[in-house]
């Protein structure tokens, strides 16, 4: 399974932004998904997730309501579509997958996924 995160970029605070991850595999329809960032000099911290098995969906705390994941099966792609952005949004951007399905609160954790993009820049201006 390869992953490959898009469209990151540089945008002002309240602006919108929308990251893409286009991922291999035949069974792409069935894999968990998720989304993580590295702001720098921090650790990578947890974005948003969507289980394969049903598309049930969570989110950090600090982008709930402002960011949405969103999945094209047809495609093999995951989305992140985030508004509202804030300069704290600054970060490398990452999509992971995994092929097992996990409890919702498995989704959080960056050592439940097999598979990883090499991640995608945002940079939100003040």
């Amino acid at each position: 399974v390869q992953l490959q995160a898009f469209g990151g970029g540089l945008v002002q605070a309240g602006g919108s932004l929308r990251v893409s991850c286009v991922v291999s595999g035949r069974a792409f329809s069935t894999y968990t998904m998720g989304w993580f960032r590295q702001a720098p000099g921090k650790e990578r911290e947890f974005v948003a997730g969507m289980r394969g098995s049903d598309g049930k969906t969570v989110y950090a705390d600090s982008v709930k309501g402002r960011f949405t994941i969103s999945r094209d099966n047809a495609k093999n792609m995951v989305y992140l579509q985030m508004n509202s952005l804030k300069p704290e949004d600054t970060a490398v951007y990452y999509c992971a997958a995994d092929q097992r399905q996990w409890v919702m609160s498995a989704l959080t954790r960056a050592q439940m996924y097999d598979y990883w993009g090499q991640g995608t820049l945002v940079t939100v201006s003040s």
